[in-house]
């Protein structure tokens, strides 16, 4: 199966090396591209790609914007593009709809394998990397609903799951730990998502840290 992609970026360099590297790929084509958030938004309404690549900084409609656009009215998956290693870039980025978070500098291997990741429906921020970022944002006081709220919701053999989660365990890690098959794992991971209303693995982390479940 062929893996679609919409790149936006004000940078016209910039946007035609991430094309000519993912369009080398033999499963991956570069379906369209933007200059600016608005852009990118119609192209993805023209072609219904499976990946978005944005660019967080463009001109009039950023990329943030954009990613919250395109995720609530489509299937699309999303990866953010910066130069800025900010936290706070990353967290609304995340809380857009993006699946991911990649600086300009990547090589070109760890693009392709992003983009192949993406569109199989994971995340592409580290475990480690989301627990920093979120760690960061939640001690400065910003946490959300207490836990006994929100998780409500979750049996809890799901909670745990949640929780392995929020501590970057993979698949394989949480079936190790709670003795069940990695089948039964994925089922647990699906019915987190589905009952909390989140997109991702990502999200999930976001959603253990905001409620307190992790402690910082």
């Amino acid at each position: 199966m062929t893996i679609s992609v919409v790149i936006a970026d004000d940078q016209e360099l910039v946007r035609s090396g991430f094309a000519m590297i993912l369009d080398a790929q033999p499963d991956i084509e570069v379906v369209g591209e933007a200059g600016d958030g608005a852009a990118a938004v119609a192209a993805v309404r023209r072609t219904s790609p499976d990946v978005a690549l944005l660019d967080i900084r463009m001109p009039g409609t950023d990329g943030i914007e954009a990613c919250r656009q395109m995720c609530s009215s489509s299937g699309v998956r999303a990866i953010m593009l910066t130069t800025f290693d900010a936290d706070e870039y990353v967290y609304e980025a995340l809380h857009a709809g993006a699946s991911g978070f990649l600086l300009k500098d990547v090589r070109r291997d760890d693009l392709v394998h992003a983009v192949r990741v993406v569109a199989a429906g994971e995340s592409l921020v580290a475990p480690s990397v989301a627990r920093r970022l979120i760690a960061d944002y939640t001690r400065r006081g910003r946490r959300t609903a207490p836990v006994s709220g929100r998780l409500d919701v979750l049996t809890a053999r799901e909670r745990e799951t949640l929780l392995h989660l929020a501590h970057g365990l993979s698949n394989a890690e949480i079936a190790a730990a709670m003795v069940v098959s990695e089948h039964t794992v994925k089922t647990h991971v699906g019915n987190v998502l589905s009952k909390l209303a989140l997109r991702d693995r990502v999200q999930a982390v976001i959603c253990a840290y905001e409620t307190g479940l992790v402690s910082i």
